[in-house]
């Protein structure tokens, strides 16, 4: 039986299609083909065994990129806590700005005997808050 080659070429041998190489090779063509069905037809192998053959070239390439279960946890933990100092962030310079309104309103009153901006509370006091 004739088959061409991989290169293209006419061979009279038939191509061991279970080798690495071979697929290597076929799956490089595969990925410059226009047309898979008469490509799969020159190798001698189906249409689906060369879907097959990319499919799993990709399971392996992806398998190779995932993260062990402990390092995406490791990953997992430092976003939240990265999360968590930003959020701790915010909240200092929100009290830091607090701060600084309440000295600046401070270092305004400095006469003696002023009114003070916030009061003391009295248990004696006849005031709506201490009617309820």
């Amino acid at each position: 039986m004739l088959q061409l080659a991989l290169n293209g070429e006419d061979r009279v041998r038939k191509w061991n299609w279970k080798t690495q190489g071979f697929k290597k090779r076929a799956l490089k063509r595969m990925q410059k083909a226009k047309d898979i069905g008469r490509l799969a037809q020159e190798l001698g192998v189906s249409r689906n065994t060369l879907y097959r053959w990319k499919d799993s070239q990709l399971r392996r390439a992806k398998s190779a990129r995932e993260p062990e279960p402990r390092e995406k946890k490791l990953e997992e933990e430092i976003q939240r806590l990265k999360e968590s100092l930003a959020n701790r962030t915010l909240e200092v310079d929100f009290f830091k700005g607090a701060l600084q309104r309440v000295k600046a309103r401070r270092q305004g009153n400095t006469a003696t005997g002023g009114e003070a901006s916030t009061t003391k509370f009295d248990a004696r006091c006849s005031c709506k808050a201490n009617s309820l």
